[in-house]
């Protein structure tokens, strides 16, 4: 298995499990309350399935490395697919993302999507690095045959 698929799976499962801490990081440093993500109101897909979103953040101080994360879904389903992970550089300076991904075939198609970006950094703690959330949001947008 290649760095970058393990990378976004590993990235993503933290979303899934540890998202609830990404609001009370923020809020317990102040320094956090200007990091922000956001994702552009529509995203692409193209005739193989590959799909691209796009947007903005801004994060500061980071002893790890940190990533800008997206996941999207569609209709009433819970299934969310994950759609890779952009290095983020943690400057206080707003910046642009974008991530692409092929989820499942047939998995998605060109309509209504809800979003969901974060960054996560990966800090050093001891052996493994544990995630820490800079900032995280859901966006609905929509997906546009490319």
């Amino acid at each position: 298995m290649s760095l970058r698929p393990a990378l976004t799976a590993a990235v993503g499962a933290a979303l899934l499990l540890l998202a609830v801490p990404a609001a009370s990081a923020s809020a317990a440093d102040p320094a956090r309350a200007a990091e922000a993500v956001t994702v552009d109101p529509t995203g692409s897909i193209a005739a193989d399935g590959t799909v691209t979103l796009s947007g903005t953040y801004r994060c500061v101080d980071s002893t790890g490395p940190v990533f800008v994360a997206s996941s999207i879904g569609q209709d009433a389903s819970t299934v969310r697919y994950g759609i890779g992970g952009t290095r983020a550089v943690c400057d206080g300076v707003e910046h642009r993302w974008v991530n692409t991904g092929k989820p499942m075939p047939g998995s998605l198609k060109a309509g209504a999507a809800r979003v969901e970006a974060t960054i996560l950094e990966l800090r050093p703690q001891g052996l493994l690095p544990l995630p820490e959330f800079h900032a995280a949001q859901s966006y609905d947008v929509t997906l546009v045959q490319s």
